[in-house]
């Protein structure tokens, strides 16, 4: 007999099956087939919920950027936490965890074929994070702890040079390259803001790399 589902966890269903698939076979190798027979599915079903695979893709990135944007809200409104921290734990929380289906969709983003889907999700990522990063600014202008007259739009910019510069996709420094660029973009964080210099000491590991075995 058919087991019937409500449409919301039959389309959560096909979303984590793909999203296992995509981040261990690849975007590119998935065929639509192979998310039917992950399901269990009919084909019907499949297009009921989406019109391709490059659809589900795309709910898969919402849903991704949807969930971080849930943690970050709540860091951002803990009234028990410096500033400082509350930045560091909402850029923490950011990272994928070593071998996670995040982890593998990250990388899918970088392979040359996925560029399209690789903007996106940048774009994304940037215009659904920046309002909550710069509450956080706010909160700490407030406070007497940064100074700036747009935190939006600073945040806006120092969010994009950060994705861009430090994509690995797109390129790919020496150890030495890129602790360079970490400890200038570091530089022009605390600059931006009028931190307290060590401020932001934090982000070298996050944007080098180093350490990543860790976070696990």
């Amino acid at each position: 007999m058919r087991t019937v589902k409500h449409p919301e966890e039959r389309k959560n269903d096909i979303l984590n099956a793909a999203q296992v698939l995509f981040s261990t076979k690849g975007y590119q190798q998935t065929t639509i087939i192979d998310i039917l027979k992950a399901v269990g599915i009919a084909k019907g079903t499949f297009y009921y919920y989406f019109t391709s695979k490059e659809e589900v893709m795309d709910a898969i990135i919402d849903r991704i950027i949807k969930a971080d944007i849930i943690v970050a809200k709540r860091i951002a409104a803990d009234p028990n936490l410096p500033v400082v921290d509350k930045l560091f734990h909402i850029i923490m929380a950011q990272s994928p965890k070593q071998g996670s289906n995040k982890q593998g969709m990250i990388e899918q983003f970088h392979q040359p074929s996925n560029a399209e889907m690789h903007q996106k999700s940048l774009i994304k990522a940037i215009k659904e994070l920046s309002p909550v990063l710069a509450d956080v600014i706010q909160q700490g202008v407030e406070k007497g702890t940064f100074q700036t007259k747009y935190p939006q739009e600073t945040v806006e910019f120092l969010l994009a040079s950060a994705q861009v510069i430090f994509d690995e996709g797109l390129f790919q420094w020496t150890a030495e390259e890129s602790i360079h660029r970490a400890l200038a973009f570091i530089d022009l964080l605390e600059s931006s803001l009028h931190a307290e210099k060590g401020s932001f000491s934090f982000l070298l590991k996050r944007l080098t790399g180093e350490g990543d075995e860790n976070n696990q």
